[in-house]
């Protein structure tokens, strides 16, 4: 049999059972664990609004972003991972779609749970063809999911809202900083630089935050590689 993208089918069905406990997993999170944050949100007396907010942040936090922190360790190629992102992305699109969204944490005025599955999956497939590591990848995915999931849970606790203030933007910077730093020093400016791009507003984070980070880490790689060997 051909291999698909140059990599053996060999490889994809040895990783199939792992991603097949992952799929599930987000399932979970997603069908259950986030339902569960809404409603206790709801119960500590958040808005709907907010209750909402702290459910996509439990998906960012233990969907998104745990799988991607797993990945290099546990995968070997690109394609299981995306398939899997692409997958729970057309989940997360019907219900917007059919007008029967996931109330919990699906709001009616943007498609930013459905941008967040595809800017995974896409980031994640096409950088590991520069970088059989993942970590070219998963750091702007990082980012994205812990980076502004901790800006939001920040901001959300003070405000009891989605807005953008400074204390949130202080949080995600030294969380991406953290992160950044296992691809050295460009990580870190990196992290920082998507710090403030995610303070823009009126624009979807969740394309922009891994955009930004993945250039800087991208230019870093081919150009400067020594400042992208990491700090721990």
């Amino acid at each position: 049999m051909l291999p698909l993208f140059q990599i053996s089918w060999e490889t994809i069905w040895a990783d199939l059972p792992i991603f097949a406990v992952l799929a599930v997993w987000n399932l979970f999170v997603i069908l259950v664990l986030s339902k569960k944050a809404y409603e206790f949100a709801l119960k500590k007396g958040r808005s709907i609004n907010s209750s909402m907010y702290f459910s996509r942040k439990v998906i960012h936090f233990l969907a998104g972003g745990l799988t991607a922190m797993l990945l290099p360790f546990i995968a070997h190629e690109p394609i299981l991972p995306a398939a899997t992102a692409f997958g729970l992305a057309l989940m997360t699109y019907l219900p917007h779609k059919l007008n029967r969204r996931m109330y919990w944490f699906q709001d009616p005025e943007n498609l930013y749970d459905v941008d967040f599955t595809l800017s995974w999956g896409l980031v994640v497939f096409f950088t590991w063809f520069i970088d059989r590591s993942f970590w070219l990848g998963v750091i702007p995915v990082l980012f994205m999911a812990y980076g502004d999931g901790i800006t939001g849970i920040i901001r959300n606790l003070k405000y009891n809202k989605r807005t953008k203030a400074w204390e949130g933007t202080a949080g995600m910077l030294v969380l991406c900083v953290i992160i950044g730093a296992k691809m050295g020093f460009a990580g870190i400016f990196a992290g920082i630089v998507c710090s403030f791009v995610e303070r823009i507003e009126n624009i979807d984070d969740n394309f922009t935050v891994p955009a930004s980070g993945l250039l800087i880490l991208l230019a870093a790689h081919y150009y400067f590689p020594s400042l992208t060997v990491s700090l721990y």
